[in-house]
């Protein structure tokens, strides 16, 4: 197993068991630039955190871990 797979397999495992944490934290990372950003990008921001929480959740194969 090379490198790359088993830092893959480890993001996986956090993921499936802090899925809603990360979910939050992404969230709020998508509050504050929007926030610094004064609306003005919110729709790119918007489509930003949508595709990290569903990269993200695709990881173990399922989509089952971010909301």
């Amino acid at each position: 197993m090379s490198f790359f797979d088993k830092a893959k397999a480890a993001v996986g495992d956090a993921v499936d068991k802090h899925g809603d944490k990360i979910a939050d934290g992404l969230d709020k990372a998508a509050a504050m630039a929007n926030e610094k950003t004064g609306g003005k990008h919110s729709a790119k921001i918007a489509k930003g955190t949508a595709a990290a929480k569903d990269a993200l959740d695709r990881l173990d194969g399922r989509s089952d871990d971010i909301r």
